[in-house]
């Protein structure tokens, strides 16, 4: 799965993204059956935006997520979508949380990202292949016309 790529009309992509984000004021409320609210919601507003989760662990105070997200969306956008929607989806089946989270914010402010990516060697490998296999399909499309009056 490391060396997996996706692919799009035109594009051939691998963009993976390690995010950590946590509740506001880091309050230890991902427990039990909100535990499983939030990985149930994070699927599915994943899943609706094509986003893979590769790997996922809910801490008691913070959550670890490896995503693959489609080059045609920013993190930035993705996880404004992600904690946006989800901190909806949460105060509406556990309405309680609305009096510990004033004006329906259930994150804090910011996230970590860090890319995972290939290393060095990987990319030189692909790099020289990619070469090769140009100029094996234009050997291959070169056609020579030959006049058939001549």
């Amino acid at each position: 799965m490391a060396n997996k790529t996706d692919s799009l009309a035109h594009t051939k992509w691998m963009c993976k993204y390690h995010i950590v984000f946590a509740p506001k004021y880091r309050r230890k409320v991902i427990y039990h059956q909100i535990r499983k609210d939030i990985g149930q919601i994070m699927q599915e507003l994943c899943k609706y935006k094509g986003v893979e989760i590769i790997e996922g662990h809910m801490m008691p105070d913070h959550i670890h997520m490896l995503l693959s997200i489609p080059p045609k969306y920013s993190v930035s956008s993705v996880m404004g979508y992600l904690k946006g929607k989800s901190a909806l989806m949460i105060f509406e089946r556990h309405a309680n949380l609305k009096y510990k989270y004033g004006n329906r914010h259930f994150w804090c402010e910011g996230y970590y990202v860090s890319t995972v990516g290939l290393n060095e060697e990987t990319i030189k490998k692909y790099i020289a292949e990619q070469e090769q296999r140009d100029q094996a399909v234009d050997r291959l499309s070169v056609k020579e016309y030959k006049d058939p009056f001549d």
